[in-house]
């Protein structure tokens, strides 16, 4: 007994030395509890924005989108004047006092016309990413939770759309509507683009369903609306959001492009293709009305491109 006894003595004063080690509670927050405390660890989501917050590229292109996100907002607070005053005897100016881009072929200022163009490219960009990634993800995560034939002709009808060029497309349809507004092109980007969320959405329920927290909630009588509201959903939608972060870049790109091929966004809506378009038949005589709009542009999509890797990446299990 007394041999016990001491043994015990020592794995308390053992315990207690260890308890006051400096890192201790470190160990302990590591654990999945704050030191002393009881609280559960941090969700996926309180993880990944510490994450981010520390990611030099998260922190570059994030305020680089809130720039563009305000002068598309406000763009006479940047600019100096309206995109539409043109003046035809400075036509193919250089730059000058008031003016630091110079003059297009049109004899309009250069850099109000690419202030005001960000307004079209996001405006584009962000409705046709909301309802690509609306659709899909309803139309995806109806398929992959209830499965059976509605899964099989949401399937088939997927494979079609990806077996349809975005950018032929956008040329057929396009090129029938004479309205140079933002709305058929905002149209034809959803339109073309929610099956690849829906693929994502689809294969996400699948894997969420299937998990045990899942059979617990439809053991219990939990309605279907709430399980896939308060369960699968909040457990699928990672990968939409990173498709979907990734997809604003690519869809500012494909506006441009069909802007710039005459089927996109037309006059007087003032957007980069367009202007790079008007501006690419006179490139010898004035480069810069060629380069500033594509210089921003490229920007722009390098941006969201920058912020998608770094969503991706702190979202990915994998890579935590």
């Amino acid at each position: 007994m007394p041999e016990r006894y001491e043994e015990k003595q020592r794995a308390d004063i053992g315990t207690q030395e260890a308890e006051s080690l400096p890192g201790s509670d470190v160990l302990q927050a590591e654990a999945g509890g704050a030191p002393g405390t009881d609280q559960p660890a941090r969700s996926l989501w309180s993880d990944a924005w510490q994450d981010l917050r520390r990611n030099p590229v998260f922190v570059v292109a994030g305020l680089l989108i809130l720039f563009l996100i305000f002068i598309s907002l406000w763009p006479s607070v940047v600019a100096t004047g309206s995109p539409y005053n043109c003046d035809i005897a400075k036509r193919n100016l250089g730059a000058e006092s008031g003016h630091p881009f110079g003059f297009d072929s049109q004899g309009c200022d250069v850099y109000n016309r690419t202030v005001y163009g960000a307004r079209a490219s996001l405006t584009v960009c962000t409705l046709a990413t909301l309802g690509a990634a609306a659709l899909g993800t309803v139309l995806g995560g109806l398929a992959g939770y209830f499965g059976g034939w509605g899964d099989a002709v949401l399937s088939r009808i997927t494979e079609v759309f990806f077996g349809i060029p975005i950018l032929l497309g956008g040329l057929v349809f396009l090129s029938v509507i004479k309205s140079g507004s933002v709305w058929p092109v905002i149209g034809l980007i959803v339109l073309l683009g929610w099956p690849q969320v829906a693929r994502i959405a689809r294969g996400s329920v699948i894997t969420a369903k299937q998990n045990d927290y899942v059979q617990a909630a439809r053991t219990l009588g939990a309605s279907t609306r709430r399980i896939m509201l308060r369960h699968v959903l909040p457990n699928a939608i990672a990968p939409i959001i990173v498709v979907a972060t990734i997809a604003l870049g690519t869809y500012v790109a494909l506006e441009a492009t069909l802007s710039f091929l005459g089927v996109g966004l037309k006059p007087p809506t003032v957007s980069w293709g367009s202007e790079i378009s008007t501006a690419s038949t006179q490139i010898r005589n004035a480069p810069h009305a060629l380069l500033w709009p594509a210089g921003a542009l490229s920007l722009t999509v390098l941006a969201f491109i920058m912020l998608g890797d770094a969503v991706r990446d702190a979202l990915d299990p994998k890579l935590r």
